[in-house]
């Protein structure tokens, strides 16, 4: 969103020139030992697992010293098994973390069987973590994969009732996070429902930290992690506003150093926290599958590629524009074509359907870089593959879409028939952020009128997505939730369901089942 540079100064002039001094330690050094052995630790954050394949998934979980102790390091040990009592263990290990690591724990527990759920839990110092539940991938014929999706869950905006609804339920393979799952802004700066820590805006690799270990420890956010496994990408804000790969537009390096500090920094702190499957040179675009069903392909459309926004739909259609970059995008192409999966479920960013019917041009999404789009497109159709579905996040609305090269030519794109379109894009609404105002304000029917390719919208409420697969159709229904200001609400109210039929690439209204 567009921000008063000036107010932004000045918004930093109390928290940023304290943090720049340690901007450029992406490495802090431990405090020294205590001569003794540590006290029991807390496992205060929770656990969490993640990235599941047939036979692994990450496991995760933080201690915490006790106040007043320094460890060197601690061990802990991990336990998954098919019981609830953990009374026979499918795979055990002991692992070591240190203040290095922000005292965060991270495992790829292996020699798992597919499609089979699993209780884990840590152990150190003669303290037991919480148990957890988490789910391996399955293999082979597979007649329904359910995915629940989100994004946008912004601490300082609202309760995360998103979150407590997914805990609740038993049907899920997977969460998909596609992006902001913290906010970098300052206190009362973006929301002032919950205060933030730290109360000035994340730059160094302690804030990051600690915007991170605040927001884990909501309950509601602790419940989701600990029952299934998270599958996330990241957006810009845990970066900066509209970052691209080599800065941002609201990162100041006069006040805040430079980007590629920062940008470590906010990476380090990522892999941290977050229960992905890390990679030696930082990337997160991956794949996983879910039997013959599904082949999720995650991208990164923000810090990977992607050259700077435009300022203007004529700069933007300067056909040397990247959003993935060459690299990523040959590997996406790889990905899709050599899957044998039915669905090629693209899990990414931002709104990659043409975005109309404003009185501005919104460029931070794919229509800043429609020369990529359009190679995307056309791969698509040379690999002579359907059934692709694209969930997207950001936009902190709900959206469905047909994905077509021009929906505003007769010619290229019939709205009744969905003839002309190549895939299909549910965007899922905010957990908690707000609704954008240049979105809130015009009213659907304009929208719709604005945008033929446009099936649903909805730009007010906050929720998640649920999409389910099976092998006839991929259909997604949007569940929204209540006032997320106020803690207790436990309002959840089920929205539309739309579904592309196999093979068709178009979207239409269906019951969900």
């Amino acid at each position: 969103m567009p921000m008063d540079l000036t107010r932004r100064e000045l918004l930093h002039l109390a928290g940023a020139a304290l943090t720049l001094a340690g901007c450029n330690e992406p490495d802090p050094e431990p405090l020294p030992p205590d001569p003794g052995p540590p006290m029991p630790p807390t496992f205060e954050h929770g656990v969490a697992s993640g990235d599941p394949t047939p036979v692994a998934v990450i496991l995760w979980t933080r201690v915490t010293p006790r106040a007043g102790t320094r460890p060197a390091s601690l061990t802990v040990a991990w336990e998954v098994s098919e019981r609830d009592d953990f009374s026979t263990l499918a795979a055990s290990g002991e692992t070591v973390t240190t203040a290095q690591r922000d005292w965060t724990v991270k495992v790829d527990a292996a020699g798992l069987r597919a499609g089979t759920a699993y209780h884990y839990r840590f152990r150190s110092v003669g303290v037991t973590s919480p148990a957890g539940r988490t789910r391996t991938a399955p293999t082979g014929p597979t007649a329904r994969v359910r995915l629940a999706v989100c994004s946008c869950s912004n601490y300082a905006a609202g309760y995360f009732h998103g979150y407590r609804a997914m805990a609740a339920r038993d049907d899920l393979d997977a969460v998909v996070h596609l992006g902001d799952y913290i906010y970098e802004y300052p206190d009362g700066y973006y929301g002032n429902t919950r205060r933030l820590e730290p109360p000035h805006e994340t730059v160094t690799l302690a804030d990051y930290r600690a915007r991170y270990a605040q927001c884990r420890r909501d309950a509601d956010l602790q419940a989701a992690h600990a029952r299934h496994p998270f599958v996330v990408v990241w957006d810009d804000h845990e970066f900066a506003n509209n970052a691209w790969r080599d800065g941002a537009k609201e990162h100041m390096p006069g006040a805040e150093g430079p980007w590629s500090a920062r940008r470590a920094a906010a990476t380090r702190a990522y892999m941290e926290w977050l229960p992905l499957r890390e990679q030696p040179d930082g990337r997160i675009f991956r794949a996983l599958t879910f039997g013959d069903l599904a082949h999720l392909v995650m991208l990164d459309t923000r810090v990977w590629g992607r050259d700077l926004q435009p300022p203007s739909r004529q700069a933007a259609a300067d056909p040397r524009r990247e959003i993935l970059g060459d690299e990523q995008a040959r590997w996406l192409v790889a990905e899709v074509t050599r899957t044998p999966a039915r669905w090629k479920v693209l899990g990414q960013q931002v709104m990659l359907g043409q975005f109309r019917g404003f009185n501005f041009d919104y460029l931070d999404v794919w229509d800043g870089y429609p020369a990529a789009r359009e190679r995307l497109f056309e791969a698509i159709r040379a690999m002579g593959v359907s059934d692709v579905v694209v969930l997207t996040g950001d936009i902190h609305a709900s959206f469905a879409m047909d994905l077509t090269d021009d929906p505003y030519a007769p010619d290229r794109y019939t709205p009744a028939t969905g003839a002309g379109a190549v895939a299909v894009e549910f965007v899922t609404p905010a957990i908690s952020s707000p609704p954008l105002p240049f979105v809130q304000a015009v009213a659907p029917a304009a929208l719709y009128r604005a945008m033929p390719h446009l099936k649903y919208v909805d730009a007010t409420r906050n929720g998640f997505m649920l999409v389910d697969l099976t092998p006839e159709r991929a259909a997604c229904t949007w569940m929204y939730v209540g006032d997320v200001r106020r803690p207790a609400d436990a309002t959840l109210d089920e929205g539309p369901t739309l579904a592309a039929l196999t093979r068709e690439n178009h979207l239409q209204p269906v019951a969900m089942r």
